[in-house]
């Protein structure tokens, strides 16, 4: 399906039905990302229409002249909402930059904001405000590591449990969604990605976003080394109704090898949802 707006093409699919819940993924990915990790939760949660956009340039989504930084992509995605959901509310979720956006989202439409997903969430979009980890293998061998090719090291230089098992699911992740999603991506996001002032948003998010009381839920990854885990807890307080989880083990991929985690506080969440909806 397809959404016209001035700036964007937006390309989408939909799943199920019921109260809708929209999914936004992270920069240069694509929806096939994120339906990866939510379908396997929600195709047995019955009563949610599940609604995964790609994001403009990105994915199957084209961007139109006049997209030229974040603060286009979210007009372009309040736009979205507004024609594929013009009525009621809705949850919303975002993963990584999706995060950030979504934020966003949710301080212009706070009143059709039921609850809101943050998973690896992108605090800061400019990389030299991030709080990082550095990178340290919880399993290391060498010897593993040394029986990859050249391209394969470079591509798994950082992975965080270095076992057969770990490293074969990457890699099947990188060949079947990571890769084709970047591959997808359209030279104008890698140019607002490489500029600090076009890829965050001109106001002040941190500002935007206090107060936000809908039932929330923010997943941070402790050895994440894109987005870090430290930043996701000085936005605590803008969210009185959050919970706040520091997943060990984890890294930006997260939940890849901890799936019915990430089930168990989805089961949560949705509880509070429709705790206050009642």
């Amino acid at each position: 399906m397809q959404c016209e707006t001035d700036k964007a093409t937006i390309d989408y699919e939909e799943h199920g039905e019921g109260r809708p819940i929209l999914f936004l993924h992270g920069w240069t990915m694509a929806r096939e990302v994120e339906a990866s990790v939510y379908e396997k939760i929600f195709a047995t949660r019955p009563g949610w229409r599940r609604i995964y956009p790609d994001l403009p340039g990105m994915g199957r989504s084209v961007a139109k002249p006049g997209l030229a930084s974040q603060d286009d992509v979210l007009e372009t995605l309040l736009t979205f909402i507004d024609r594929v959901l013009p009525a009621g509310r809705f949850v919303l979720a975002g993963t990584s930059l999706g995060a950030y956006l979504a934020r966003a989202i949710a301080a212009r439409r706070r009143s059709r904001i039921a609850g809101l997903l943050l998973r690896v969430p992108a605090i800061f979009a400019e990389d030299a405000r991030r709080t990082l980890p550095p990178f340290q293998p919880l399993v290391q061998d060498d010897a593993l590591m040394a029986t990859l090719d050249a391209e394969a090291r470079a591509t798994f230089t950082n992975v965080l449990v270095q076992t057969p098992a770990y490293l074969e699911t990457a890699r099947q992740r990188w060949q079947a969604l990571i890769q084709p999603a970047i591959q997808a991506t359209r030279p104008i996001a890698m140019e607002i990605r490489g500029d600090p002032e076009r890829y965050a948003f001109s106001f002040d998010l941190l500002e935007a976003e206090k107060a936000f009381e809908e039932p929330t839920l923010i997943v941070a990854a402790r050895q994440d080394i894109t987005v870090g885990y430290r930043d996701a807890w000085t936005i605590l307080d803008s969210y009185p109704r959050a919970t706040f989880a520091v997943v060990d083990r984890a890294d930006h991929g997260w939940p890849v090898e901890k799936p019915d985690l990430l089930a168990a506080l989805i089961d949560d969440w949705l509880a509070r949802i429709a705790e206050r909806d009642t």
